[in-house]
């Protein structure tokens, strides 16, 4: 593991979803952390809790035993409205399919998280001009998602996520629905927030490509941590991933 100080961290975590004959546990005593910073991917096979780690880290479900804690505040015992306020005010989305509202501009889109929060002041307007200004997309914020490219879209949905400037930013197969002019596009600018701008975030993504632009990439298992290496390499992650699937 990186030295430094943590961004986020989980220990011991277990989720079993069901109970008896038909319980699947989709994580078996995960240890996990990432340091401010540091861009990790996480990859494994299908079914090997991946997407079920990045619930946990962000909040959108809680484990059946363990700790997550984000720059050391523990999730655990927080009631609904505190994790509701923990995932909009510290934790920063970016999906698959983008999660863009189709009557909203782009703009309209990254300020939505400052709307809901019941900021409605000038500085979040200009936060958000200047935010995609930052991704690329400055002379393109009154268009709405329909008049914007896959990889332009997912830009807008990163725009958003820094809208409140969390602590951590979690991506959910940021590329899996671009071709591969755009996915090289979001990548570029995810190392960039990380690498430049000390942003910490944590990717889940099937694509090795992906996965060797982090810093480090964990693999999971049948719910375990199935060992790391480090990034740069495409081919080293490919071959890693081989070994999993073999």
């Amino acid at each position: 593991m990186s030295a430094g100080i943590l961004a986020i961290e989980a220990r011991g975590l277990r989720k079993v979803f069901g109970s008896g004959e038909t319980a699947v546990r989709a994580l078996d005593g995960i240890d996990f952390e990432v340091t401010e910073g540091e861009m990790v991917a996480v990859m494994g096979p299908s079914g090997s809790g991946k997407s079920t780690l990045l619930h946990l880290l962000g909040a959108l479900e809680t484990p059946t035993e363990g700790v997550v804690a984000i720059a050391g505040k523990r999730f655990d015992g927080l009631s609904d409205r505190h994790l509701t306020l923990l995932r909009r005010d510290r934790i920063g989305f970016v999906f698959q399919f983008f999660n863009l509202l189709p009557a909203l501009s782009a703009e309209e889109n990254v300020v939505l998280p400052a709307l809901i929060a019941g900021r409605r002041d000038k500085e979040v307007r200009e936060r958000a001009r200047g935010l995609l200004a930052r991704v690329g997309l400055e002379a393109r914020a009154s268009h709405l998602p329909k008049e914007l490219s896959g990889g332009e879209q997912q830009r807008v949905s990163i725009a958003r996520a820094l809208l409140l400037e969390p602590e951590l930013i979690l991506a959910d197969e940021p590329t899996g629905n671009l071709d591969s002019r755009s996915s090289a596009e979001v990548l570029d600018l995810l190392g960039s927030l990380s690498g430049e701008e000390g942003h910490s975030i944590v990717i889940v993504t099937h694509d090795p490509g992906a996965a060797a632009r982090a810093k480090r990439i964990v693999f999971l298992r049948d719910g375990k941590l199935a060992g790391e290496v480090e990034g740069g390499s495409t081919q080293r992650v490919i071959d890693r991933f081989a070994e999993l699937e073999g």
